[in-house]
């Protein structure tokens, strides 16, 4: 089958184009508030924290994942441009970098709400697989994300153009072999498998850090199983090893975080 190739604007309003992509972040914003909402007065957050904490949020993730995904994924045109940076509309964030700017911004707020940093960040967690799910739906409308080659049934083959970066070997409307659909693959991974463990886990009192930890744990499994479905980024190509993505090198240190975090606690209780 091929790739459905759909228009990545929603609607314009006059010269203001309102795309898709930046549809899924606005619902994911929207879903984060709307299950914060549900658990804040058991966790002790009253409404105006959590408005104020998802505000922090949409900024860290911004700068934070604009951030990553220039210095990590596009080093050479930075340098070429260091205004592309500032370019947001012009596409490129990074699931990583967005990670460390919420970490930096829920830091900042925990300090000016007198909070202990893993009480927030164990509040946040479970909010934010289904965003991930959403934002990964914007790759696959905007075409993003191509697979690796397959012979699958569940193959498409995609437009030429989206994987010109990829190929030489694409000189019509479509390529001839086809590739894993990996944008869904993640959709289903990262939003509603990952909202499913975390959500659940969490909805048991816990000690502090171990919600977080299973949230890096399952993520970093997650989305380390899933690359191997991706086609790398043509300029990177597979660094780890030679087999090795640079979005499964980056799941490690995640994976190592999670375990650390899950087993700490229960290292710190047997030694009383």
């Amino acid at each position: 089958m091929h790739y459905p190739q759909l228009d990545p604007i929603a609607f314009a309003l006059g010269p203001v184009q309102v795309r898709w992509y930046g549809l899924m972040y606005l619902l994911a914003f929207g879903t984060c508030f709307l299950l914060g909402s549900w658990r804040a007065a058991r966790a002790g957050f009253s409404r105006e924290d959590l408005t104020d904490l998802i505000f922090h949020g949409v900024v860290g993730v911004v700068i934070g994942g604009r951030t990553g995904f220039v210095l990590v994924y596009g080093w050479e045109q930075f340098v070429d441009d260091p205004l592309w940076l500032l370019r947001l509309w012009e596409g490129g964030m990074s699931f990583h970098g967005g990670l460390g700017g919420v970490a930096v911004a829920m830091a900042i707020w925990a300090h000016r709400k007198g909070r202990t940093w893993l009480s927030v960040v164990d509040f946040v967690v479970p909010l934010v697989p289904l965003g991930l799910g959403l934002g990964r739906i914007g790759n696959f409308i905007n075409t993003e994300l191509p697979g690796r080659v397959t012979e699958s049934a569940l193959g498409a083959r995609f437009p030429c153009w989206a994987v010109q970066d990829h190929t030489l070997a694409c000189f019509g409307e479509f390529e001839t072999v086809t590739r894993h659909v990996s944008s869904l693959y993640q959709a289903f991974a990262e939003g509603l498998a990952l909202f499913a463990i975390v959500w659940v886990f969490s909805a048991r009192e816990r000690r502090p850090g171990a919600v977080v930890g299973m949230f890096m744990l399952s993520y970093g499994c997650l989305r380390f199983a899933t690359e191997f479905f991706r086609a790398p980024d043509a300029h990177l190509g597979l660094i780890g090893f030679g087999v090795l993505s640079v979005g499964q090198l980056l799941s490690l240190p995640m994976i190592a975080s999670g375990i650390f975090l899950l087993l700490l606690p229960r290292a710190a209780s047997n030694s009383k």
